[in-house]
């Protein structure tokens, strides 16, 4: 009987565990990255709600993008794990990849093909049925301004349409997490204002938006919640007004508080 007793436990207690982590989109749990003395990565742990814009920030060099491709399967970590919508990424890398659309700080783009056959190639990756690929294209691309390139080479495009084709590339499979670093490099003020339009409405559909980026006003304004780290290390988290100081008037001289106040010396 208390064996019986204990198995019915033991199921129950898996079962909140598994609802528990379903209550998150990403949940990072010591995540750990070393490059030959270099730790990147460094027993990073935090989690991202389902429906939120988060924003990951960080100087240059803290570990940001390494983060995010331990998080999208492109690096392995040294240790600790990644979980997307409750998904362990080391069991089910295909199945969690499937749900992710991504813009990298330096996307690569195959310049002779056209931002249609870039897209389409995106699309059929990703199986998206070709009525709603088409869609899909034709709203994405009407609103950033990229009708009237889709049939030109990507070679001819200037950056901010090079940036452009990639976040369509990224968003054309309807992913439930989106996942950016710096997407407004390159983008006139208009696009980005509409980039932004565009992240919150996904949002409101029930997407992810896991977001890196320098310009620190875009972060304050666009992010439900955020971090902050430095040298792989979390140093803050949560909303802005968590993060700010009494002293701070906005989230860059919170910023420069918690960036600059932090241990000095070379990561282990």
């Amino acid at each position: 009987m208390k064996s019986y007793i204990g198995a019915i436990l033991q199921v129950k207690q898996h079962l909140v565990n598994q609802h528990l982590l379903r209550l998150y989109m990403v949940k990072l749990e010591n995540l750990t990255k070393d490059f030959a003395r270099v730790r990147a990565v460094d027993d990073l742990s935090l989690h991202v709600r389902h429906g939120e814009i988060f924003g990951f920030l960080g100087p240059n060099g803290a570990g940001k993008s390494t983060t995010i491709r331990l998080m999208i399967g492109l690096l392995k970590p040294t240790w600790g794990r990644v979980l997307v919508d409750g998904i362990d990424l080391a069991t089910k890398p295909r199945h969690v990849k499937r749900i992710i659309g991504y813009v990298p700080d330096q996307p690569f783009l195959y310049d002779r093909l056209s931002g249609r056959e870039f897209i389409t190639f995106h699309a059929q990756l990703f199986q998206v049925p070709q009525d709603r690929q088409q869609n899909a294209l034709s709203e994405l691309s009407k609103r950033l301004g990229m009708d009237g390139l889709l049939d030109e080479r990507i070679e001819s495009y200037s950056q901010g349409a090079r940036q452009k084709i990639a976040i369509l590339g990224a968003l054309i499979h309807e992913p439930r997490l989106i996942v950016l670093d710096e997407p407004l490099v390159g983008l006139d003020p208009k696009s980005a204002r509409i980039l932004k339009d565009i992240l919150r409405e996904r949002v409101n559909d029930g997407a992810t938006v896991f977001l890196s980026t320098h310009i620190l006003p875009i972060a304050q304004e666009l992010c439900d919640r955020m971090a902050i780290i430095d040298r792989g290390k979390l140093l803050a988290l949560g909303g802005y007004e968590e993060i700010r100081g009494r002293e701070d008037a906005n989230l860059e001289s919170a910023f420069l508080r918690i960036t600059e106040s932090s241990p000095t010396g070379e990561t282990p």
